[in-house]
């Protein structure tokens, strides 16, 4: 696997990756879809920068631990240190977006949460998070972007930011007010309905907008 490096507008990101902090069931509609209740504040789990990979390279996935599931998410670049701050400074703090897959094993999940244990033995495994480049986000409402993962020709996932339960600015201040955020993370922000299995040698494409123009963000992959 390639050595992980962040990329801005096609730069090199002067920091490097730090953790990756995920939000579960922050689409209704995927909590419907896999029958979990609506959480009443963010639900959050951390990946750590080992699970990261270039969404562009062939997406591996593990043998022999069950089916591995896609659930494209668009990913926020921290810019700033962030420590117990409100949802303007988060804001200012963002230093570009991306796109990612949160790859989660199912079947370990589901016997995870039947056993009330954490979910890192689905989630955190080498390479559970291809993400994209990450593109500047000023001028861009983070709040009203859809994004759409394509299977094998064959649209599986569509969603809109505005459909989030947690908007993207409050989101941040509310993990800022558990622990600190620093420049090189990586906040995870949810995926809409229509996760599933993926399948080796399909082609995968996904895509960022807005809906008054060109995608902003496009990437093709293929699964190893």
């Amino acid at each position: 696997m390639t050595a992980f490096i962040l990329q801005l507008d096609g730069k090199p990101f002067p920091h490097a990756l730090g953790k990756i902090v995920c939000v579960g069931r922050n689409y209704a509609a995927h909590a419907a879809e896999l029958n979990n209740p609506v959480p009443s504040e963010p639900l959050l789990f951390i990946k750590p920068a080992s699970a990261a990979a270039h969404f562009s390279e062939p997406v591996q996935l593990p043998s022999g631990r069950g089916s591995v599931h896609h659930e494209l998410e668009m990913a926020v670049l921290i810019g700033a240190p962030l420590r117990a701050v409100d949802a303007a400074s988060a804001q200012q703090a963002i230093a570009g977006i991306g796109l990612a897959l949160d790859l989660t094993l199912r079947e370990v999940q589901d016997k995870l949460k039947r056993d009330a244990h954490p979910w890192e033995r689905s989630k955190a495994f080498d390479g559970a998070y291809p993400v994209s480049q990450f593109i500047g986000a000023d001028g861009l409402d983070l709040h009203n972007l859809t994004l759409q993962l394509w299977r094998a020709g064959h649209l599986q996932q569509s969603g809109n930011t505005r459909d989030m339960l947690f908007a993207v600015s409050a989101l941040i201040a509310e993990i800022s007010h558990n622990f600190s955020l620093q420049p090189g993370d990586i906040v995870s922000t949810g995926t809409p309905a229509g996760v599933g299995p993926l399948q080796s040698g399909e082609s995968l494409i996904a895509t960022l907008g807005q809906h008054t123009a060109d995608d902003l963000l496009r990437v093709e992959a293929r699964v190893a």
